[in-house]
């Protein structure tokens, strides 16, 4: 016999069965009789949730259980709006006694809108997110979830992280807290418990979810829609490390080929290299306006930059050993060997099309990759070195910088192995479609640390998998030019969208986006949202607003 749960408006089994029914009616008896009507105006049951416990049996993986660690009403301001909420912090347990806990956290607002939003991390994760945020590329000025009245939540993914925070990759020593992180099993482990404390907070469940995660919640984005197409009926996926072994092996090329001496591209270098770049492409839509539109049209050479001999001769030229790193960093790596997900290569990032080498953390660094690796290296070497030290080899005193990714040798089979768990890529989201999901998907064109190439590639598999017609009823992908990783630094195009609201509207109206408009954060410029493979080109009139370009192909 199979318990029913009805959550996000639709009826489906729960593996809990009859064990989920005793737990529910264990915890109405403990806290008493349930609101009369969750929904707006209700005030949560907050100080009783403390001390709780989360019965593994709520969870659909294995788990032993959880507690509630504190519960308590807070105001805060969200979005310029006062809200009031059952601010709620527990753990859930590992099976392995020496894994981490999950740690959760959930906001349950009062006047609750009977939605729920699932917000994934960064990097490696181990911390968790904050439940007053907002959509990755979302507007500032309109209300982030919990403004909106959504019960928020989210997780450290499986593990604390240490003084590195999301570059601190030890927790990969351990077998459970990999799976929890890499495969995704903590996303599914955090969205049950949260959904059981939604309804012991409220007396009902959530009537529709959503899930929304930029770079390593990006690739979580899609992992629910993969694995769990029941789970949430909307998804915003952006700029998504969806095929993380894969683009791990290629942050490992480019750490070995600019730890050679002499090819590490300095600030005033990557300068150079960028303002050429524009240079050659900017105007190639129809306007400067320091974007580069129609990035696939971009074919910039570094080589008409080679310094005289090939020789270091200052920052006004790249050496030969430089301009290697920025055609190794900038074209595709494939590998000469079989890795068990299938993954044959990585196609590279666009710093020949727009990508900007020194944005600040995300860059490529003022420090060329060492042993031991710098601080002040780029964020993608900093995470191979990692990757290196606690998934590869479990050997936190190894030099990354010994392992060729091109010729792995003895660690091939583990890389194969860790591919399965880290590249969850399945682009058959048929599933996800039937059940009524709904996905947004999102890449800046400029990305320097997660490769839109790479969300392209997805897109077409996706494509191929489920057919144009088919996608076309439940997916939209948009390429944004001019947008980097996250709107870090000083980004060409800071774009910002309101994609939460066209989300909503085609979840519960069925009216999907049509002709959306992204406004750059910083100055109010306004570019159409062209769906991929479409780039705005300029027509005539104010440059500076949406509708004087045109998508084109």
């Amino acid at each position: 016999m199979s318990q029913v749960l009805r959550v996000r408006g639709r009826s489906r089994p729960l593996r809990a069965g009859l064990a989920l029914a005793t737990a529910l009616a264990g915890a109405a008896a403990v806290l008493g009789p349930a609101p009369a009507s969750a929904g707006a105006g209700t005030t949560p049951r907050c100080v009783e949730l403390a001390g709780s416990r989360i019965p593994a049996s709520v969870v659909s993986l294995p788990t032993r259980g959880g507690r509630v660690e504190s519960a308590a009403l807070v105001t805060q301001t969200v979005s310029g709006k006062t809200v009031e909420y059952c601010d709620v912090q527990a753990a859930i347990f590992p099976v392995d006694p020496a894994a981490p806990d999950i740690r959760m956290r959930l906001g349950l607002p009062v006047g609750w809108n009977r939605a729920a939003m699932m917000f994934g991390g960064g990097g490696f994760n181990g911390t968790v997110p904050n439940l007053a945020q907002n959509v990755p590329f979302g507007r500032p000025d309109q209300p982030a979830p919990l403004a909106r009245g959504y019960a928020t939540f989210g997780s450290d993914s499986g593990h604390q992280a240490g003084p590195a925070g999301s570059l601190d990759g030890s927790f990969a020593m351990n077998d459970e807290a990999l799976r929890n992180f890499a495969a995704g099993d903590a996303l599914r482990k955090t969205r049950d418990a949260a959904v059981h404390l939604i309804r012991r907070g409220y007396g009902a469940g959530p009537s529709r979810a959503y899930f929304a995660g930029g770079s390593t919640g990006g690739r979580e984005a899609l992992v629910v829609a993969q694995r769990w197409p029941d789970a949430f009926d909307g998804v915003i996926s952006a700029y998504p490390a969806w095929n993380n072994t894969a683009e791990v092996l290629h942050l490992g090329h480019i750490a070995q080929v600019m730890s050679r001496p002499g090819a590490f591209p300095g600030p005033a270098k990557q300068t150079l290299l960028y303002e050429s770049v524009l240079a050659a492409c900017d105007g190639r839509d129809g306007v400067e306006d320091g974007i580069v539109s129609n990035p696939d049209g971009c074919h910039f050479d570094p080589r008409v930059l080679r310094c005289p001999r090939g020789a270091d001769t200052g920052d006004d030229c790249l050496s030969d050993p430089q301009i290697a790193s920025v055609v190794a960093a900038s074209t595709p790596l494939r590998w000469p060997y079989r890795i068990a997900s299938g993954e044959r290569y990585y196609p590279g990032f666009p710093l020949l099309s727009g990508a900007d080498m020194r944005t600040p953390v995300l860059g490529f660094g003022t420090s060329a990759p060492a042993n031991p690796m710098p601080v002040t290296s780029g964020y993608g070497v900093q995470y191979w070195d990692q990757w290196v030290k606690y998934f590869l080899t479990r050997d936190p005193g190894h030099n990354s910088l010994d392992v060729d990714p091109r010729r792995p040798g003895r660690w091939l089979p583990r890389i194969s192995h860790l591919s399965t768990i880290q590249d969850r890529n399945d682009p058959d989201l048929r599933p996800f479609a039937r059940s009524g999901g709904k996905l947004l998907l999102l890449h800046g064109a400029a990305d320097e640390l997660v490769s839109h190439w790479s969300t392209n590639d997805y897109y077409r598999r996706v494509l191929g998998t489920v057919g144009p017609g088919q996608t076309r009823q439940f997916m939209r992908y948009y390429l944004v030019p001019g947008a980097n990783h996250a709107n870090v630094g000083a980004p060409a195009f800071a774009a910002n969208w309101d994609s939460l609201s066209a989300l909503e509207r085609w979840v519960e109206q069925g009216r999907p986006p049509v002709e959306p408009v992204a406004v750059d954060g910083r100055d109010g410029r306004t570019r159409p949202l062209c769906e991929y493979p479409g780039w705005p080109r300029y027509r005539s009139g104010d440059p500076d607003s949406a509708q004087s370009f045109v998508c084109s192909r």
